[in-house]
C-alpha cells in the first residue's frame, strides 16, 4: 500500500486547491496562505490526481465543474482510497442540486460562488479541524501520523462519541445502528433530519449529532417551529433591528445568529407556514439572514438539523410542504425507531428513567418487579419514551410499599382510543367493562383532561399558547382550564403569548 507525506506533524494544515480559473485560484491560495495554512494548487481533475498521488493533504477546495471532469469524481476518489482529507465543493449560484448532490456523495461542506472570503475562511478553517479530530486517538488524544491516509473505523468514531450517545438509552440492534449512524453523519456540514414518532427522542439525537460534531464546542439552539406565533417568525428567526416594529427599542438577535458556530436544531419542521419555508430556504442556500428592518444581509455559520414525526414527502405532494425544502434538510436521515419496536431496551430505559425520577424527587424508588415489566412489554406504549416515563411518574407517585404499580388504564391516553364507535359496538360491551366504570365521572374526566393538558404543555415547553394550538383550543380556554384544574405553569409568559393574548382578546379588546 502507497505511503503519503503528512502535514499533522508540521504544525501548518495542507490544502488543496482545484479550479481552472487562475485568478480564482490566487485568490484562494492568498486568502489561506494568510491564515497559515501551506497550499497549492491544479488547474484540472488531472492535475489534481497527481497531486493526490504524490501527498496527502487535510482539506481539498474543488471546483464542481472542470475542464476535464467534475469535482464529485475526486471525491469520490478519495472515498474509495479511504483517504482522511474532508472535501469543501464550490457550486455555481442557485444550484442547489449540485450542493446536494455533493453532501449526499459524502462533500464534508460546499460554497457557493461568487464565494464571501469571510465564509471561505470558516469552512476551511472547520474542515482542516474535522481532519485533524479523525487522526486523533481515543484513549490518549495524541495526533498520529499514519502510514496510510485512512480514516477511522465506524467503531473507533462511535468511541470518540460515547459520552454524546450514553443518554440515548438501548443497546438492541436498531438503536446501535441509529447511534452508529449519528457518529457517521456527525463529520460534516450536511444537514441532518431526524424522523420519528412523538415521544421517540428526536431531540435527544439532535443534540448527539451536534455534541459528535466538530461544532460541539459552539452552541446548540433548539426551536419548536410550531410554538411561535407566525406574526413573529420572521423577527425570531433572522433578529430584528430597533424601531422594525412596535415595541423593538433595541437591535436584537435572531436564532441564527444565536448559533453561530453550533447547530441550530428546528424542531417539527412541518409546522412552518409556507411563506416562511420560502425565507428559510434562502437563508440556508446563502447562508445569510436579513434581520427585519435591515437594508443588508449579514453571513451566518450554522449546521441545520431539523425534525418532524410529519411524513414530509406526503406534505410535499399535496403542497403543504416546500419540495426544494425538502430536499434541501433530508441530505441525511435519521429514522428513530418506535419503543414498540425495540421492546428489548425497555429494562435498560425504565432504570434511567427511574434514576432521574429519584433524582428529581430526591426520595428511594421502589423496586421494579418483573411483573410490572411484562405489563409494560404488553402495553401499547403508543406515546413511546415519553409515555413510559408518564407511567412511571404515576407509578412512584401512587405506590405504597416496595413495589411500583402502573394503572395502565389510567396511564392510557384518550386520544389514542378510537373516535367513532359503531353503535353495535356500543350496545355489545362485554360486562368486563361495567366492572372498569370510574365510580366519580367527572372526577375521572377531570384526571384525564388534566393529563393531557399537562402533556401538550410539556411538549411545547409550556408556552400556552402553542399548547392551546395543538388541542384546537383558544388561548382564553387553555387559561381557563388551567386555572379550573390547578396547573402550575413554570416560568412567566413568553412575549409571544402576551402578543397572541392580545390578538385573542384577554389584554385588548378586538
Amino acid at each position: 500500500m502507497t505511503s503519503y507525506p503528512n502535514s499533522a506533524g508540521t504544525g501548518a494544515a495542507h490544502i488543496l486547491v482545484v479550479d481552472d480559473e487562475p485568478d480564482l485560484r490566487t485568490l484562494y491560495e492568498l486568502a489561506l496562505l494568510r491564515e497559515g495554512y501551506r497550499v497549492e494548487t491544479a488547474g484540472s481533475v488531472g492535475e489534481a490526481r497527481q497531486q493526490l498521488g504524490e501527498r496527502r493533504f487535510d482539506a481539498i477546495i474543488t471546483d464542481m465543474r472542470l475542464p476535464d471532469g467534475l469535482g464529485l469524481e475526486l471525491l469520490h476518489e478519495l472515498q474509495a482510497g479511504q483517504r482522511g482529507e474532508r472535501c469543501v465543493v464550490m457550486t455555481a449560484y442557485g444550484s442547489a442540486e449540485n450542493a446536494v448532490e455533493a453532501l449526499k456523495a459524502g462533500a464534508f461542506d460546499y460554497l457557493t460562488k461568487p464565494v464571501d472570503l469571510r465564509q471561505f475562511r470558516a469552512v476551511v478553517a472547520s474542515a482542516v479541524q474535522e481532519a485533524s479530530r479523525q487522526v486523533r486517538t481515543p484513549a490518549a488524544g495524541a495526533d498520529i501520523v499514519p502510514a496510510t491516509p485512512l480514516t477511522l473505523p465506524a467503531s473507533a468514531d462511535e468511541a470518540l462519541a460515547r459520552p454524546a450517545l450514553a443518554r440515548m438509552v438501548g443497546d438492541s440492534q436498531t438503536m446501535r445502528s441509529v447511534k452508529s449512524r449519528i457518529a457517521r453523519v456527525a463529520r460534516s456540514m450536511a444537514p441532518v433530519l431526524v424522523r420519528g414518532e412523538s415521544g421517540t427522542g428526536k431531540e435527544l439525537a439532535a443534540r448527539a449529532v451536534h455534541a459528535c460534531s466538530h461544532r460541539a464546542d459552539g452552541p446548540f439552539v433548539a426551536v419548536n417551529c410550531g410554538a411561535i406565533p407566525e406574526t413573529l417568525l420572521e423577527a425570531e428567526f433572522f433578529g430584528a433591528r430597533k424601531g422594525s416594529y412596535t415595541g423593538a427599542t433595541h437591535d436584537r438577535d435572531g436564532f441564527f445568529q444565536a448559533a453561530r458556530g453550533g447547530t441550530l436544531f428546528l424542531d417539527e419542521i412541518g409546522d412552518l407556514p409556507l411563506a416562511m419555508q420560502s425565507k428559510l430556504l434562502r437563508a440556508i442556500q446563502e447562508r445569510s439572514v436579513r434581520p427585519l428592518g435591515a437594508t443588508q444581509e449579514e453571513a451566518v455559520d450554522v449546521r441545520i438539523v431539523s425534525a418532524t414525526h410529519r411524513d414530509l414527502a406526503s406534505d410535499v405532494r399535496q403542497g403543504r410542504f416546500r419540495q426544494d425544502l425538502f430536499y434541501r434538510l433530508n441530505v441525511i436521515e435519521i429514522a428513530l425507531p418506535p419503543l414498540r419496536d425495540r421492546r428489548d431496551d425497555l429494562p435498560a430505559l425504565c432504570d434511567a428513567l427511574l434514576g432521574r425520577i429519584a433524582q428529581e424527587s430526591g426520595m428511594p424508588i421502589p423496586r421494579l418487579g418483573p411483573a410490572l415489566m411484562a405489563q409494560l412489554a404488553a402495553h401499547p406504549l403508543h406515546g413511546n419514551v415519553r409515555e413510559l416515563e408518564n407511567l412511571l411518574h404515576r407509578a412512584v407517585a401512587l405506590s405504597e410499599g416496595d413495589e411500583l404499580q402502573v394503572d395502565l388504564l389510567h396511564g392510557e391516553a384518550p386520544a389514542q382510543l378510537p373516535a367513532h364507535r359503531p353503535a353495535a359496538a356500543l350496545t355489545s360491551a362485554p360486562p368486563a367493562a361495567a366492572a372498569s366504570l370510574p365510580e366519580d365521572l367527572q372526577g375521572y374526566l377531570d384526571q384525564q383532561e388534566r393529563e393531557i393538558i399537562v402533556r401538550a404543555l410539556h411538549d411545547t415547553g409550556f408556552n400556552r399558547t402553542a399548547a392551546a394550538a395543538r388541542l384546537g383550543l383558544s388561548l382564553r380556554q387553555m387559561r381557563y382550564r388551567i386555572a379550573r384544574l390547578a396547573i402550575t405553569v413554570p416560568g412567566s409568559e413568553e412575549p409571544g403569548e402576551l402578543a397572541a393574548e392580545e390578538a385573542d382578546g384577554d389584554i385588548a379588546p378586538r
